[in-house]
Parts: structure tokens; sequence; C-alpha cells
């Protein structure tokens, strides 16, 4: 299994992002190793600072999300360099681009119609399930597991829908990452869908398939955690005191065990964790003290 190395800190979230270059300004690029790269929006750029990941296989490499607005054209630059790098480095020169989302909010989608007049790109529809069944092999949606060979490199795709209907999670059979958008992060997990029972089922798919695997890091697509039980308040840019990104198999069971905990009256229970907290529709999260109770 292949290693890699996560930054003690992203600079995307500091003031720091004022005055640098172009692209730079609004795209912080960190090489978890040679054949992976995360990519994260700043607060130069947009608030909600997502994170995106760019993997490569011997056939194709595979771009998941886009990003917010602000940050379209500088994205463009920004995926060329590494691509660029990642050629010269393996000595090839093309390799196709596939871009796909972990689920279709427009803070993960604006980069696409920029991304989409790359020569050798393909863009697949963020807002449609069946196009995510026919490009990641999900026959059943969304019990049966996915699978989609970069050449060299399997990815597991898992249907995850209740943050949104088009969400997935991927796991990178080469690092052991778990890839899960916005259905796991540091920070406020909002629950979308009417019936919460849709979101409950799409964790327990991720904690069944995770619990056989090996997992080495949980990465969702933002931070907004600032220590145990505090989070930055929705819309906040420059955030100081940032949580780590990557989170553990162990957090993911606490993330089941709030979404078997959601009410039964079909409201959404409120809950804090010390890494994140179980939020209704967007943005209604009130700040919780840990044993669930509204501060203030």
């Amino acid at each position: 299994m292949a290693g890699g190395q996560l930054p003690d800190e992203w600079w995307a979230a500091t003031r720091n992002c004022i005055g640098r270059p172009d692209w730079q300004l609004h795209w912080q690029i960190h090489r978890y190793n040679p054949d992976l790269y995360i990519l994260r929006q700043t607060a130069c750029s947009h608030a909600e600072k997502p994170f995106l990941y760019l993997l490569f296989g011997k056939d194709r490499a595979l771009l998941l999300d886009t990003g917010a607005e602000g940050g379209e054209h500088a994205l463009v630059q920004a995926v060329r360099a590494v691509r660029g790098r990642w050629l010269a480095h393996n000595h090839h020169a093309s390799i196709p681009l596939v871009v796909g989302h972990l689920h279709s909010h427009g803070d993960h989608i604006a980069g696409d119609e920029a991304l989409s007049r790359l020569p050798n790109t393909t863009v697949v529809p963020h807002s449609s399930v069946r196009a995510l069944q026919e490009s990641f092999g999900i026959r059943n949606w969304p019990t049966d597991v996915g699978r989609y060979d970069l050449g060299g490199r399997v990815l597991d795709v898992l249907a995850i829908p209740g943050h949104d209907e088009t969400s997935i999670a991927i796991y990178d059979r080469q690092t052991g990452l778990f890839l899960t958008g916005d259905t796991m992060y540091p920070g406020r997990i909002y629950i979308n869908m009417a019936d919460h029972t849709i979101f409950t089922a799409s964790v327990d798919r991720l904690v069944n398939f995770a619990q056989t695997r090996i997992i080495t890091h949980v990465l969702g697509t933002h931070i907004e955690q600032c220590g145990p039980y505090v989070d930055h308040p929705v819309g906040t840019p420059f955030a100081a005191n940032e949580d780590r990104l990557q989170l553990t198999f162990g957090q993911l069971l606490e993330l089941q065990q709030a979404a078997h905990d959601l009410g039964d009256d079909g409201k959404i229970l409120q809950r804090a964790f010390s890494t994140f907290s179980i939020c209704g529709t967007y943005p209604q999260c009130d700040p919780l003290l840990p044993d669930g109770r509204p501060r203030g």
C-alpha cells in the first residue's frame, strides 16, 4: 500500500493567500504522494474552502469535485500545473482526465464548465444518478459498490445519498484513503433528505465497507472545527486554528451512532461530537454543548 503525507496545517484558511501570484492566490496544492494531489480552494477565493482530490493511474486521472465560485479559471491553471508535473515525472505525453463529484452542491461543481474545455477531459454530469451508475459501475443504486479502474489503481465507489441525492464515497485501494465528501468531515454534517433513514442507511454502508478494509484516513471536503465541540461560524473565510482534515474509522463509528440516534418523529436530532456535529437542513446548525444542549 502506498503511503503519503498530509500537512500539519492548511495555509489556504489563513490570510497568507494574499499576495500570491496568479492561480496560487485561489488554490493550495498539496502533494500527498507522486500519484495523488489534494487541492484546496483558499479563503481569498471562497469562504467554504472546499477540498478536491486528483488521483492518477496508468491510464487516466480522476479529479473529484471542481470547487466553488470564484476559483474556476484558476482551477484550470492549477490542474494543468499538476497534470504537467505528473506527466513530466512519468515521461508521458498526455493522460485523459475524468472529472467526477462526491456530490452535486454548488460549492463543489463551479469549475465544471471551465474544465470541460480542456483537451482530453471528460466531465461526469454532477446531478445525474444514472451518469454516476454508468461511469462508476454501480449497477443497483444505492446498494451496490461500484469499481473504477484508473489503470493499475482500482477505486471502490459507494452510493451514500442522505446529504445529497448524488453523494458518493471513494475508497482508494492504493493508499487506503476513504474520501467521504460532505457526508463525513470535521465540521457540520447537514442532512438534506426529508427521510433521514436514507442518511442512516448510507452511513451504515460506509461502516460496513470500511470495517473489512485498511483505512489510513477518512478525508472529507471541508474543515469547520477549530477544537473539540467548537466550530467556526458559517461563512467564516479566514479560519485560524483549524482542526486536522483527516478523521478515523473510530470517528466514522461515532457518525453511525449519531445517525441511528436521529429523531423517530421525523425531525433531525442535532447532536455534537468532539470533531463534528449533526445538523438539519443547511444552514440550520446551532452551536451545541457536548451533551447536545444548545449553547447560551
